[in-house]
This record gives structure tokens, C-alpha cells and sequence, in this order.
């Protein structure tokens, strides 16, 4: 059985930085693409970033790209998201995924494992 663990929330001012990290165990994690998805206030839960199982391609929504960093390390069976220049709209329950396959995927329909969620609040 897989288990996901986020750990990494908090709270933090408009322009600040958060680092989340999610570690897995239960599946050969490197067979596996890994996701950030969040949870706001005002919308259901939307895609945030994606990384391939290598670890060597990745892609991000729009709304963060440029200012998150989506990593993993296949040895620890970790995966980080570097926030940087964050904003009140950024603020939700962030969720790691691992995808039913190694490829980029976005939608949630191809994640069967998720974590629990930790909280990122962003005050302007």
C-alpha cells in the first residue's frame, strides 16, 4: 500500500518562500511521475506541477510557473516543491500524488495515491 506524507506548510507573507516536501513508500518510486495538486478557498482542486519519474522532465500550471520548482530525489523516495514570491492566492491545502505511470500527466484521474495535505496560508 502506498503511503504519501507532506510535510513543509505553514504560514508566510505575500513575496515569502515555503518548501514542501512529500516522502513515499510502498511502490518503486522512480517508476512513478509525481504531482503537487492544491486545494483553495475558491476552487476545487486544480493541478499545481508535475515531475517525470526520472526526475527529468516536469511541467507547471501556469499560475506558479516561474516561481515554484518541482524536484525529487529517487534514492530518498522524495519529492520538494520550492515556493518562491508566493501570494495570498497561492494559499490551500497542498496534496502530493503519484501517478499510475512515469509520464507527465496533469489530471487527477491519473493519480491513485495521494496524501493528506498540508496547509500553506499567505498573508498579504
Amino acid at each position: 500500500q502506498v503511503l504519501l506524507v507532506e510535510s513543509g506548510g505553514g504560514s508566510v507573507q505575500a513575496g515569502g518562500s515555503l518548501r514542501l516536501s512529500c516522502a513515499a513508500s510502498g511502490r518503486t518510486f522512480r517508476d512513478y511521475a509525481m504531482a503537487w495538486f492544491r486545494q483553495t478557498l475558491e476552487k476545487e482542486r486544480e493541478f499545481v506541477a508535475v515531475i517525470n519519474g526520472r526526475g527529468d522532465y516536469w511541467y507547471y500550471a501556469d499560475s506558479v510557473k516561474g516561481r515554484f520548482n518541482i524536484s525529487r530525489d529517487n534514492d530518498k523516495s522524495t519529492m520538494d516543491l520550492q515556493m518562491d514570491s508566493l501570494k495570498p492566492e497561492d494559499t490551500g491545502i497542498y496534496y502530493c500524488a503519484m501517478a499510475r505511470q512515469r509520464l507527465l500527466k496533469t489530471r487527477q484521474g491519473d493519480f491513485d495515491a495521494w496524501g493528506q495535505g498540508t496547509q500553506v496560508t499567505v498573508s498579504s
